[in-house]
């Protein structure tokens, strides 16, 4: 696996899903859900969107954005 822009927003897109019990945990198999761990991995990713402004291809910003934007509004909805 290459080490990219995508991979580190998709592991942080992961670590958001599985705190709002949205996949199992891959250690351990088990689905929780902590909503602050949730909201700290999307902030997360909110700070990463605002710091790399203007340094990202037109496609890292979409996937980004999107990312960001589908994790909101499962938080919402729990």
């Amino acid at each position: 696996m290459e080490a990219n822009f995508s991979v580190l927003t998709m592991s942080l897109a992961s670590s958001a899903a599985m705190a709002l019990g949205l996949a199992p945990d891959p250690q351990t198999g088990k689905t929780e859900k902590d909503k602050n761990m949730a909201k700290f991995n999307i902030d997360l990713l909110v700070m990463l969107k605002e710091k790399t402004k203007g340094n990202l291809s037109s496609d890292e910003q979409k996937f980004l954005e999107t990312v960001i934007t589908d994790l909101q509004l499962k938080f919402v909805k729990e």
